[in-house]
C-alpha cells in the first residue's frame, strides 16, 4: 500500500469477511436508519446503496455513501448471484423487492484488475491484448472490460484500469489461483496488477490451504483499498 492513490485494484468477497453479529449491527444502525431518513424528507430511495464503511473500535463508521455499484467490487458479487439480475432490478423497480428471493453461491470470487502502464497518471493506450480466449477459458473465470475498445478485430487497450480478472472456486485460496492463473494467460505492453489481492482474506485459512504466490514480473504495485 505505498505509492500513488488509485481506482480499485482488486477486490474478493467471501462468508467471512464480517460476523453475522456485525452485519446485523451495519443494517440496523446505518443501513436502514439511512433509507427511513430518505423516506421521512420525502425522497424515499430505490436502487444501489453503497455504504463506504470502516471498522473502528467504536464500531463501524460511514466514510461514503454511493447510489450506484462498486468498481471492481461489483464483479466478485455478481459472480456469486445466483438469482436473475433482471428479476431483481424489476422487483425493486417496482417496490416489490421483498417479494423476491436472493440466492447466493456459497464458493467466494475474487477479481483483480489488469492496468495500463503510466496508470494512475497519464495511461499508456492502444495497446493489443492478447490471451483473452484461453484466460476464459478456464471454469470459473469471467473477464469484466473497462479501458478496452476494438479496432480492426483486435482488443486494445483504452485506459487505466483494463480489465477485471474475476474467478470463483470453493473457497478463497482456490479462487486466488484461479484467478492469478487467468491473469498469467494474459498480456498487454505495460501490464500491471497487484499480486496480494486477497492476502488479508488468507489470515483466516489455515496456512496448509494458502496459495503459493503468484509469479509475475517485477512492476511497481498501485495502491489502493481492497
Amino acid at each position: 500500500d505505498i505509492g500513488p492513490n488509485t481506482g480499485g485494484m482488486g477486490a474478493y468477497s467471501d462468508d467471512s469477511i464480517i460476523s453475522e453479529p456485525l452485519r446485523d449491527e451495519i443494517l440496523s444502525t446505518i443501513v436502514a436508519p439511512t433509507l427511513a431518513g430518505m423516506e421521512m424528507e420525502g425522497c424515499p430511495y430505490r436502487g444501489f446503496l453503497y455504504c463506504g464503511l470502516m471498522l473502528t473500535p467504536a464500531g463501524p463508521k460511514v466514510l461514503e455513501y454511493n447510489v450506484r455499484l462498486g468498481d471492481p467490487e461489483t464483479q466478485p458479487i455478481l459472480m456469486r448471484l445466483r438469482s436473475d439480475l433482471v428479476e431483481l432490478l424489476k422487483a425493486f423497480n417496482q417496490g416489490q423487492l421483498a417479494a423476491v428471493d436472493a440466492h447466493w453461491s456459497p464458493n467466494p470470487a475474487v477479481c483483480v484488475v489488469l492496468a495500463s502502464k503510466g496508470y494512475p497518471g497519464t495511461p499508456e493506450v492502444g495497446k493489443v491484448i492478447t490471451g483473452y480466449a484461453p484466460a476464459e477459458v478456464l471454469g470459473g473465470v469471467k473477464i469484466f472490460h473497462a479501458g478496452t475498445r476494438m479496432e480492426d478485430h483486435q482488443l486494445l487497450t483504452a485506459g487505466g484500469r483494463v480489465l477485471g480478472v474475476t474467478a470463483t472456486a470453493e473457497d478463497l485460496p482456490a479462487a486466488i489461483q484461479r484467478a492469478y492463473a487467468a491473469v498469467g494467460k494474459l498480456h498487454f505492453e505495460g501490464m500491471q496488477y497487484r499480486k496480494d489481492i486477497g492476502a488479508k482474506g488468507l489470515r483466516r485459512v489455515p496456512s496448509a490451504s494458502r496459495p503459493k504466490r503468484a509469479r509475475a514480473p517485477r512492476i511497481e504495485r498501485p495502491s489502493t483499498r481492497k
